[in-house]
């Protein structure tokens, strides 16, 4: 089956390159069916960590030369890349690559602009069921995604729109800040290391809440804050993500700082490091406070692109392609009352 998206820029249609495609189909099909003990095996924390080594790190990976395929085949633009092409000499540097960010990737001026936190293919969705965007328990269970015991958090983003960003294999693989603000919150949750890729996601159902997962929740109304209300940023890991290392920084990817409560982040700096693979980015925000951008609604739903999801889910879910610091979204008045400090 192909998997199509929208291209942002040129508003063409794009088929997906799958990387290790036959075997996701082999893990979630024949492996989860027919041997539930060894699927969940191979989707637990050292299995995954023990792929990406042989897929990433291993010396034989790199004597046959598998990276130089990799860079041919994604079309990774190196001329983005900090450093010269020939430090990119293994799969893992180019999985952990930085790029001239505040070159390549420029962002709006707008202070209420809310921004792509990656180089992704994204959908966008709302919890109220009134809304045109309606999609319930497609992609996760709301409650498990932010986490059960955290009822505040719950209760205040109940019935708001999210976004999901799904990184394939070759992209960029820093996260970045969507919004200014200060952070409230910031907790991980244990999970498992399912993959993103759109098949394992259509036959799991849920799986970005059953996965790893590490929640930033930002206060955007602080001054100089983008006042899109609160903002849950939800980094989901995947089949072969070893970990998410968090290095947020406000110039380059120099003097980097935990993150933690207390933070104040400004928008479109760097956040967090996926290593490596495949992920998931997820955005929350709280009812009535975030306008979408509306060629990325537009684009879900346009006739005569093939979309796994869309089959598997039966609606329309069309992918749009975007890039880190893209606008995606601006910030509405808020017809809610904002949690006080």
């Amino acid at each position: 089956m192909l998997h199509q998206y929208v291209e942002r820029e040129s508003r063409t249609v794009s088929t997906e390159k799958f990387f290790g495609n036959r075997g996701i189909r082999f893990v979630y099909s024949q492996l989860r069916e027919n041997a539930p003990l060894m699927f969940r095996v191979v989707t637990n924390a050292r299995m995954s960590r023990l792929l990406a080594f042989v897929n990433f790190h291993s010396l034989l990976n790199e004597k046959l030369n598998g990276h130089r395929d990799f860079l041919k085949a994604s079309g990774i633009d190196l001329r983005e890349c900090l450093g010269t092409p020939a430090h990119l000499d293994t799969p893992q540097k180019i999985f952990e690559r930085k790029i001239r960010y505040w070159d390549c990737r420029p962002m709006p001026r707008d202070p209420a602009a809310v921004v792509s936190p990656c180089d992704a293919r994204m959908l966008v969705g709302s919890f109220d069921s009134s809304s045109s965007l309606f999609i319930k328990g497609k992609f996760f269970d709301f409650e498990e995604l932010i986490g059960r015991n955290k009822l505040t958090w719950r209760k205040l983003l109940n019935n708001g729109d999210f976004a999901v960003f799904r990184l394939t294999p070759e992209r960029y693989h820093y996260t970045h800040t969507p919004v200014a603000g200060k952070v409230i919150d910031f907790y991980t949750i244990p999970g498992r290391y399912h993959a993103c890729h759109p098949e394992a996601v259509v036959s799991l159902v849920t799986p970005y809440s059953k996965n790893k997962r590490v929640i930033t929740i930002i206060d955007t109304d602080v001054p100089g804050g983008t006042q899109v209300g609160v903002v849950a940023m939800v980094e989901v890991v995947a089949l072969m993500i070893g970990d998410i290392v968090q290095c947020y920084s406000e110039k380059g990817y120099d003097d980097q700082v935990p993150v933690g409560s207390g933070l104040f982040v400004k928008k479109g700096c760097p956040k967090s490091l996926f290593r490596p693979g495949s992920s998931t980015v997820v955005l929350i925000f709280q009812r009535g406070c975030v306008e979408f951008a509306n060629d990325i609604v537009w684009n879900m739903r346009l006739p005569g692109v093939e979309s796994i999801l869309s089959n598997g889910f039966s609606q329309p879910l069309v992918e749009t392609d975007v890039l880190v610091r893209d606008l995606i979204g601006t910030a509405l008045q808020k017809p809610v009352p904002l949690l006080s400090h």
